[in-house]
C-alpha cells in the first residue's frame, strides 16, 4: 500500500483559529493511532509503518507540527501545547480514544498527549525520545556535532537559532539521497547507515524535505524543547513504552536511560547496537504489538 496515494488529507480548522495539516489512512472503524513526527518532520505516512498498522487494525494518523507545511504556526508554544491539537483530531474523527506514539523529537510531544489526555489516550509509545533540557547538564553529551550546534543556538533564541536551520534547510530540500546524508554525517552512526537503503532512505528524505518546507515548525520544536514542557513527567498516568537505542547520535542512550528511571510505570526497551534509524526498521512491529494489547476487546 502506497500511504501518500490512499490517505485522506485534512486542514483542520483548529478552535484557536490555526489549522492543522492532517493525513489519514487504513480503516475507518480502525481505533486511531496518532503519530508525532521527528524534528524536523512532517505528516509523510511511510508504507511499512503503514502495513504494520493496518495489519492491526488501526487508523493511521499523522499531522505536521504547528509551524510545518500546510499548519499554521503557534508562537511560543510549548512540548504540552500539543494536548489539545490532537484533542481536535480525535474530536474531527469522532474517537473516544487513541493510541500515540512519536519519535525523536516527536517523543516529547506522544508522552505530552498521554499526559494532557489521560481519558482518551490508551497507550503511549516513545522512541528514541529527548529527555528534559531544563535542569540536565548532560543533556548534549554524546550528540553528534549538528545537534549540539542547534541546541547550543537554540538557547541563545529564535534570531540565533534560524541562520543554522536555513543553511541546513538548503541542502536538505536541494540534495538527492547522498547529498542529504551527508548533511547529517556526524549524526549516523554504521547502523544507522546500514538501514538507509531503498524505501528506508527515501522515506527519511521525503520526511526531511517535507519538514523544512517550511522552517518554524523545526524552529519552534527547538525552542519547546530547551524550555519547561509544559508539563511534568510525573503527570503521565496512561501505559508508556519506551525504545532507546546504545548507538544513537542524534538522542543519546543516556537519555533513555534517564527517561526510564523518571517516567512512572514506564516499559523501557534498552536495545543494545541500536540506532536512531535501525531502531524502528528492525522493532516498530513488536512497539504495536505492545500497544494493541491495551484496545478494548
Amino acid at each position: 500500500m502506497n500511504a501518500q496515494q490512499t490517505a485522506q488529507r485534512i486542514a483542520l480548522d483548529l478552535p484557536d483559529g490555526r489549522v492543522l495539516d492532517v493525513r489519514v489512512s487504513g480503516p475507518e472503524d480502525g481505533i486511531p493511532f496518532v503519530w508525532h513526527h521527528g524534528t524536523p518532520g512532517c505528516n509523510y505516512q511511510p508504507p511499512d509503518k503503514t502495513r504494520v498498522l493496518v495489519e492491526h487494525g488501526l487508523r493511521y494518523v499523522s499531522y505536521s507540527r504547528a509551524g510545518a507545511a500546510g499548519s499554521s504556526r503557534n508562537p511560543g508554544r510549548t512540548v504540552a501545547s500539543i494536548a489539545e491539537d490532537v484533542a481536535a483530531i480525535a474530536d474531527h474523527l469522532g474517537a473516544d480514544k487513541i493510541l500515540t506514539g512519536g519519535g525523536s523529537g516527536g517523543g516529547p510531544h506522544a508522552l505530552a498527549t498521554g499526559a494532557g489526555l489521560p481519558d482518551r489516550v490508551l497507550a503511549v509509545l516513545a522512541v528514541c525520545c529527548v529527555k528534559p533540557y531544563a535542569g540536565q547538564d548532560d543533556f548534549l553529551e554524546g550528540m553528534g556535532a549538528d545537534n549540539v550546534e542547534e541546541f547550543t543556538l537554540a538557547l541563545q533564541g529564535e534570531d540565533a537559532l534560524m541562520p543554522f536551520l536555513l543553511s541546513h534547510r538548503e541542502g536538505i530540500i536541494a540534495g538527492d539521497a547522498d547529498s542529504v546524508l551527508r548533511t547529517l554525517d556526524t549524526l549516523l552512526p554504521e547502523v544507522d547507515r546500514a538501514v538507509l537503503t531503498g524505501e528506508v532512505g527515501e522515506d527519511l528524505i521525503r520526511n526531511l524535505q517535507g519538514g523544512v518546507e517550511e522552517v518554524y515548525g523545526w524552529l519552534d520544536d527547538d525552542l519547546a524543547f530547551t524550555r519547561h514542557w509544559g508539563f511534568e513527567l510525573d503527570d503521565l498516568a496512561v501505559p508508556t513504552y519506551l525504545w532507546q537505542g546504545t548507538e544513537d547520535l542524534m538522542v543519546p542512550f543516556h537519555h533513555g536511560q534517564w527517561l526510564a528511571e523518571h517516567l512512572p510505570g514506564v516499559v523501557p526497551h534498552l536495545e543494545q547496537g541500536e540506532g536512531h534509524l535501525s531502531i524502528v526498521v528492525a522493532k516498530f512491529p513488536e512497539m504495536i504489538e505492545e500497544l494493541v494489547a491495551h484496545l478494548p476487546r
